[in-house]
């Protein structure tokens, strides 16, 4: 399916997207939190938008490796606030929520978010899919073991390509017997698997495309890059665009990224080639 339904509006997924991140987290691996004040959110978001962002990712409660927990109430103080202010400035821009609790999902998108992005694909929290079924919006599903707080003490894998199916299988049947049309998978780099995993997955990634659902690649500045090039994550564009190149080349639908610009100008040159 090359659409999905973002608030009445068809979005085609046949040319490539891009998702901009806005993390609200104090303890983000990249932004380091500094998006405290309206101003700065209005700013970032304007700049990302203009850059040719089609989506904007809002995210609470930081996922990297080892990330510290945040309850439910201080995740939806975070982010509930920054969806109305975006929307109250940009109301036709597309919000997707970074979460994986279902009461997040709901409040924001009551609030006018259109898409749920869930790193856990319904397993952290039972009344996601559920939740996301009554809503009728698109659902971006990752894989992932555990939860960020032990998650790479869990990358025992027999066949990596063949487990990761196998999981999103059963998470993709039971969201469709509740009614869910729209669904995205995200392999789900960096999470519950080693470096050297995550460059298999990547090199396997056509494998994933499974009941022909999109696939978003989620790759921006992560330490898969940054650590096999000896750098830091503000060192990675480089990097991090010759992998978006690659990630275009293996059928991503959506790149979620920090740095909307370069993304976009892939997008761009990788269409030159065709399909």
């Amino acid at each position: 399916m090359s659409t999905i339904n973002c608030k009445g509006r068809l979005i085609d997924l046949s040319t490539p997207k891009v998702m901009g991140i806005l993390n609200v987290t104090p303890d983000s691996f990249y932004d380091g939190g500094t998006l405290k004040a309206e101003r700065e959110v209005i700013e970032r978001v304007a700049h990302m938008l203009e850059e040719g962002a089609d989506f904007i990712d809002i995210g609470g409660y930081s996922s990297k490796p080892g990330a510290a927990f945040v309850t439910e109430e201080e995740e939806i103080q975070r982010v509930l606030p920054v969806v109305k202010l975006v929307l109250k400035h940009f109301p036709e821009a597309l919000l997707s929520i970074d979460t994986f609790r279902s009461e997040v999902a709901k409040q924001t998108i009551e609030a006018g978010a259109a898409i749920i992005n869930d790193i856990s694909a319904g397993f952290l929290d039972e009344k996601m899919i559920p939740t996301i079924a009554q809503l009728q919006v698109p659902c971006i599903m990752m894989h992932m073991r555990g939860t960020p707080e032990i998650m790479q003490s869990l990358t025992n894998y027999d066949d990596l390509v063949k487990e990761i199916n196998y999981y999103f299988s059963n998470q993709i049947a039971y969201a469709r017997s509740l009614g869910i049309n729209d669904i995205i998978l995200d392999p789900g780099f960096g999470f519950a698997k080693t470096r050297e995993q995550n460059f298999e997955l990547l090199q396997k990634m056509e494998l994933l495309q499974i009941a022909g659902l999109p696939i978003l690649a989620g790759i921006s500045r992560k330490s898969m890059i940054y650590k096999t090039l000896e750098c830091t994550p503000q060192e990675a564009l480089n990097g991090t665009t010759f992998l978006h190149a690659f990630c275009l080349q293996k059928g991503a639908s959506i790149l979620r990224v920090h740095d909307v610009k370069e993304a976009v100008e892939c997008v761009k040159l990788m269409s030159q080639f065709g399909n």
